[in-house]
């Protein structure tokens, strides 16, 4: 039974008190030594847990991240219950995550790179439309997409923004990407791809002095961009656990039949 544990709580009265409580009956290992991490917030703080775990050395010693919901919506996270947590970790199902890998180069010619969990988006900056060329592994398919911005998601992420931008939910382990418009003015009618997760998209802004575009990996913005590349990265990767009577592909399937 994994007794490693790390406890680390979103800034909210209601996680902080969470992880008092949490501390009181189960200790606190350094963040460096955990097995697991136990994160205590809402979905936000959750993708925040993720990418600082990514950044802590080989995959072999990166600790799993259990979340429990102390938030909103808490779609990533387990539900919260301070009993029995030593035994819901030892059942716990796992899920590894690939993030995305954005490379955005600036009209000023500087190069910037991040991951996302859950989208690379594209978004206008001001009161006139975007206007970007799409590319998917070197051919262009899409010459000019007039609209307020496009993003390309991963499974985790296809119930996040890119549902509420109207693409499609895709289950954990299908091997695709969602290529979704954001009000798409031109072509009207395009509601966007599904990609192989191993394909490479590259947007290509048009009139980017006239029409600025930024570039967001899940919450880091890159603003005035030219050109924007993504792929999955498949030399990285997290590992989430989850109660088995509440695990991800169960949440995601549950996300196509609720009204």
């Amino acid at each position: 039974m994994t007794r490693r544990v790390a406890f680390v709580a979103a800034d909210t009265d209601e996680a902080a008190a969470a992880r008092e409580r949490l501390v009181a009956l189960y200790g606190d290992c350094p963040l460096g030594a955990a097995e697991v991490v136990v994160a205590l917030g809402g979905d936000g703080f959750m993708l925040e847990t993720l990418h600082g775990t990514l950044g802590r050395g080989q995959a072999a010693s990166q600790p799993a991240i259990y979340g429990m919901n102390c938030g909103t919506v808490g779609f990533l996270m387990n539900r919260w219950r301070e009993e029995e947590l030593l035994e819901r970790l030892a059942r716990a199902e796992t899920v590894s995550l690939h993030p995305l890998a954005m490379t955005a180069v600036g009209r000023d010619g500087r190069t910037h790179a991040d991951i996302a969990f859950n989208e690379v988006s594209l978004l206008r900056q001001s009161r006139q439309a975007a206007k970007i060329r799409i590319l998917v592994d070197g051919k262009v398919r899409l010459d000019e997409l007039v609209c307020d911005g496009v993003l390309v998601a991963t499974p985790a992420g296809s119930t996040a923004y890119n549902l509420s931008a109207h693409g499609p939910i895709v289950p954990i382990g299908a091997g695709l990407l969602c290529l979704t418009p954001i009000s798409a003015f031109r072509p009207r009618r395009w509601r966007g791809a599904l990609l192989p997760d191993r394909s490479a998209v590259a947007f290509e802004v048009l009139e980017g002095g006239k029409r600025p575009v930024s570039a967001v990996a899940d919450s880091t913005e890159v603003r005035d961009v030219a050109r924007v590349e993504v792929r999955q990265d498949d030399s990285q990767s997290v590992t989430l656990l989850f109660d088995p009577d509440h695990n991800l592909e169960e949440r995601i399937l549950l996300e196509q039949f609720t009204p």
